[in-house]
């Protein structure tokens, strides 16, 4: 069987050393294969506005090259604080083209606790959307930097604007780029009582996730399919599962402009979206929104379409045939679904019976289970064997084990692999409780494992 990690044999010697590419040289491959095609989207309106591979490559090295003059060294962390957008993404991949470490934040997050944060983590300066910076005007680590960069607002005597910020022709081949080893981010969990730890993420903690994640076995995915980042980037869910799996891909990253469901479907219309990650009360809106349409066509289409609905759930069980893209084709685009192969579920396990009206639809789901401490990824449900009471199936380069099983098989989920993070950033208290004696990560959740390796927690 052949792997999505099998292309780096072609690369590896050459582009990069080690058993696993950087995010940057991860960047790179996909550059090298597709140039020219689309990489990032916003949709204003009705207009489609992408940027290609090769223009973000520039825009990523003129990022770098601004840093570098800054003084931004090898190591540095530098904070990332914005909505999903275009200037977010290229100013992550911008902060590790220079070597440094990017500590994205929540956006939502209040300014003391971004102040704390920022300052815990020593970095060396900010890129931030303007209503963030002007929330953090009076903060006593914001006062101390030199390096701070408007995502979106206009620049002036104390903020860089990002847009300002020039572009390089200079190949990113040529720059010191950081290996598979080297630190890429540092991702503060959510701290229910205030005290987030910083989980510390490898490059090769990222990118071999992501690797198994596009194995073929768990996703079919092309350069031509089209991402969606509608939930927030700076989670390392959406991060690895939307953002770095686009690039790995040479997809297409639509950005959301925010979880309205009106314009959520229109922009899942006009950007085609192909891959489609969303929470389950986004789900449950969605489909019900669909099925209130249905009912007020009267009670006989609504019969005609519950029936079909019943009759495309046995054929796919049954005969592994899926006629329901065809018979619902008017009811999905009207949900912005109509160019959709696979729905990704994040953030909340969907419930069963809300998968099994998607399913009788004629879409198709991906549900997972991991940590953000696993970069962050565990196991998937492949779609041809999906197992709806289970959170999927432990990938492939994953050790996984049962600790302490009772009668039924249930202990701590433990876990060992190339995606497992290096500890707790200046933490070294919670560092040491998090793995066991002979090196396992504690989750911390309860499960069991089948024949097959899917994990049931």
């Amino acid at each position: 069987m052949r792997h999505a990690w099998d292309i780096l044999e072609e690369y590896r010697g050459t582009l990069f050393e080690g058993e696993w590419p950087s995010i940057c040289h991860m960047f790179l491959i996909t550059l090298r294969r597709y140039t020219e095609r689309p990489a990032f989207t916003v949709i204003e309106g009705n207009a489609k506005h992408s940027l290609t591979y090769a223009q973000i490559a520039r825009r990523i090295g003129g990022l770098a090259a601004f840093l570098h003059s800054r003084g931004i060294v090898k190591g540095d962390r530098v904070i990332l604080n914005g909505k999903n957008s275009p200037a977010w993404a290229m100013s992550y991949l911008g902060i590790i083209f220079s070597g440094a470490i990017v500590v994205p934040l929540d956006n939502q997050m209040g300014s003391d606790r971004v102040d704390a944060l920022s300052a815990f983590s020593q970095a060396k300066g900010i890129f931030a959307d303007r209503d963030v910076l002007d929330r953090l005007e009076e903060g006593s680590w914001l006062a101390t930097q030199d390096l701070i960069v408007s995502l979106d607002g206009a620049g002036d005597d104390t903020y860089r604007r990002f847009a300002s910020i020039k572009e390089s022709d200079v190949p990113l081949e040529e720059l010191e780029l950081p290996s598979g080893e080297d630190i890429a981010a540092i991702l503060y969990t959510s701290g229910t009582t205030g005290n987030e730890k910083g989980v510390v993420l490898t490059h090769a903690n990222f990118t071999s996730d992501v690797y198994q994640a596009g194995d073929p076995q768990f996703l079919s995915i092309t350069e031509h399919d089209v991402f969606y980042a509608l939930l927030p980037l700076h989670h390392s869910y959406t991060m690895t599962a939307v953002f770095l799996e686009s690039l790995m891909h040479g997809c297409d990253l639509l950005f959301g402009q925010g979880i309205v469901v009106s314009r959520v479907l229109n922009e899942m219309r006009m950007g085609n979206v192909t891959l489609f990650l969303a929470i389950p009360l986004l789900y449950n809106k969605l489909l019900a929104g669909l099925m209130k349409k249905v009912r007020e066509r009267g009670i006989a289409a609504h019969a005609l379409v519950r029936t079909l609905m019943w009759l495309n759930g046995v054929l796919r069980k049954t005969f592994k045939v899926n006629p329901g893209r065809r018979w619902f084709h008017q009811l999905l685009d009207g949900i912005g679904m109509v160019d959709n192969k696979v729905c990704i579920c994040g953030g909340g396990p969907l419930s069963p019976k809300t998968f099994q009206q998607y399913q009788q639809l004629g879409l198709d789901f991906i549900q997972g289970y991991g940590l953000t401490e696993t970069a962050p990824i565990l196991t998937l449900n492949p779609v041809s064997r999906f197992k709806i009471k289970s959170v999927g199936k432990v990938f492939p380069l994953v050790g996984m084990r049962i600790a302490d099983a009772d009668l039924f098989g249930v202990g701590e989920v433990q876990v060992k692999g190339p995606n497992i993070c290096k500890g707790y950033y200046n933490d070294p208290e919670n560092t040491a409780h998090l793995f066991t004696q002979d090196g396992w990560l504690r989750t911390g959740d309860l499960g069991s494992l089948d024949k097959e390796r899917y994990l049931y927690l």
